[in-house]
């Protein structure tokens, strides 16, 4: 599976039981379901990981290189300032493996959510993926057998991170996630993300999604405040 920039799971998630319960320049749109809640979620893209290799680990056990470990302790620095109140990663190793590090540091366990996972795609590792990525930008709703759309990881980010600022309300949460949930997320939101951007983004980047009342700003590489496709009022 690849991501912007160079499987299912079943199961409740930890986005479900929270619901159920029982850095750049940015922008501002309205989404009226969190009046009242404020709090900072920092969606972290995994660092340098391993190619995808016949033979080699599946898309939940690709690890980081050398170097993808070394960019992951340097993140440790920013990512424990203000002080998280959670570290939640998505499944995939890469994506554990690069915010663990802060989670070590601040004496935290790194929770686990699929919700969080990369965009099940439908697409096998194959050299021309950028062109088929491409293609799936330009159709949002379009879905190849055995996949999603990219509306539908839209929504799937929409709701997992909901979920998270409501259960950790007045605080900071890091997200450990992938290139293309990360670009998927803000679109959630009603920001103009394109492909273009998706593609540029670094390995790894931050983002930052500020929710308060019934607002979510957003901000991180890429993103500029004349691409929103809604004002808040």
């Amino acid at each position: 599976m690849h991501e912007c920039g160079p499987h299912a799971h079943s199961g409740r998630t930890l986005a479900e039981s929270l619901t159920t319960g029982r850095t750049g320049p940015g922008f501002t749109v309205t989404r009226r379901t969190l009046v009242g809640v404020r709090a900072d979620v920092v969606l972290v893209r995994h660092a340098e990981p391993y190619l995808p290799r016949p033979g080699g680990p599946d898309d939940y056990g690709r690890g980081l290189t050398a170097r993808g470990h070394e960019q992951a302790q340097a993140l440790v620095v920013d990512l424990v300032d203000p002080r998280p109140a959670a570290v939640v990663s998505s499944p995939y190793l890469r994506a554990v493996q690069t915010v663990a590090p802060t989670a070590r540091t601040l004496d935290l366990a790194v929770l686990s959510d699929p919700l969080l996972r990369e965009w099940d795609s439908g697409l096998e590792a194959r050299p021309d993926y950028a062109d088929h990525y491409a293609l799936s930008w330009a159709d949002p709703d379009f879905t190849r057998p055995g996949g999603e759309s990219l509306a539908e990881l839209s929504a799937r980010a929409v709701g997992a991170l909901r979920a998270l600022a409501l259960r950790f309300a007045g605080g900071t949460v890091v997200v450990g996630s992938h290139g293309t949930f990360i670009a998927r997320a803000p679109a959630g939101f009603g920001v103009a993300v394109d492909w273009p951007l998706c593609r540029a983004m670094p390995m790894p980047a931050r983002y930052r999604l500020t929710f308060a009342g019934d607002r979510v700003h957003a901000s991180g590489p890429g993103l500029h405040p004349l691409d929103r496709a809604e004002r808040g009022s």
